[in-house]
């Protein structure tokens, strides 16, 4: 006569196959929640010293304490640097917080001196004390580009020495530049200064009517506000 086989044994087989999948569907949604709640540590913020549309030495270690982004840009420039300027007083506007603050650093400082900083600062509308356009020896600031890992164009060369990336840092309190996730976990690094023909951002356009960075970059910089 055959013995009984053990319900219980039965039942156990079923559960906790059933338990771990739920403990890993689990672990799967905490780990995208955290994900989208924190931001990412690129690295410390460069050491920097240049001068601002007033005149005065601006450094990193002024910055301390302060939530900021860091471009590269030059006053004349026709294409892209006015739609980062646009995009950056969009955000200012936004923000409107004396713990926020931008950091707009010339690649053409034999044009942009502080004076005629401070009226390109006028005619785009800053209001913020804490926006500050910098100028200084052009090779330090490709220099400072290199550290940053942002784009700007050889000196040396005539043809490329203005050419730029429309790229953004954001700097947190402690002087960190920090970053969100995109859609595979993966940290973007640096957030985009320009428009796009598109809402997802894939396709930059001069005339573009979207701006989808310039969303995430305020959602962001309140976290760090915070």
């Amino acid at each position: 006569m055959s013995k009984n086989k053990n319900p219980g044994n039965a039942k156990s087989k079923v559960i906790i196959p059933i338990i771990v999948i739920a403990l890993l569907f689990l672990g799967i949604g905490v780990g995208m929640g955290y994900f989208k709640k924190n931001l990412y540590t690129v690295m410390k913020v460069p050491d920097f010293e240049l001068t601002d549309q007033n005149s005065k030495k601006i450094t990193n270690k002024d910055m301390l304490g302060k939530v900021y982004l860091v471009e590269f840009f030059f006053s004349r420039c026709p294409t892209i640097c006015p739609i980062m300027n646009t995009n950056m007083r969009a955000i200012e506007e936004e923000i409107n917080n004396p713990d926020f603050g931008i950091i707009s650093i010339t690649i053409d400082p034999e044009n942009d001196t502080p004076e005629l900083l401070k009226e390109h600062a006028k005619r785009i509308g800053v209001k913020s004390p804490n926006w500050h356009f910098l100028t200084g020896d052009r090779t330090y600031i490709g220099d400072l580009a290199d550290k940053f890992n942002i784009y700007v164009g050889d000196e040396e060369d005539k043809s490329e020495s203005l050419n730029h990336s429309g790229m953004i840092a954001l700097v947190d309190k402690d002087g960190n530049i920090r970053c969100r996730y995109n859609k595979d976990n993966m940290p973007i690094l640096y957030y985009s200064g320009l428009n796009y023909e598109d809402p997802e951002g894939k396709t930059p356009k001069l005339t573009g009517k979207y701006h989808p960075d310039r969303e995430i970059l305020i959602e962001d910089i309140r976290k760090l506000l915070k």
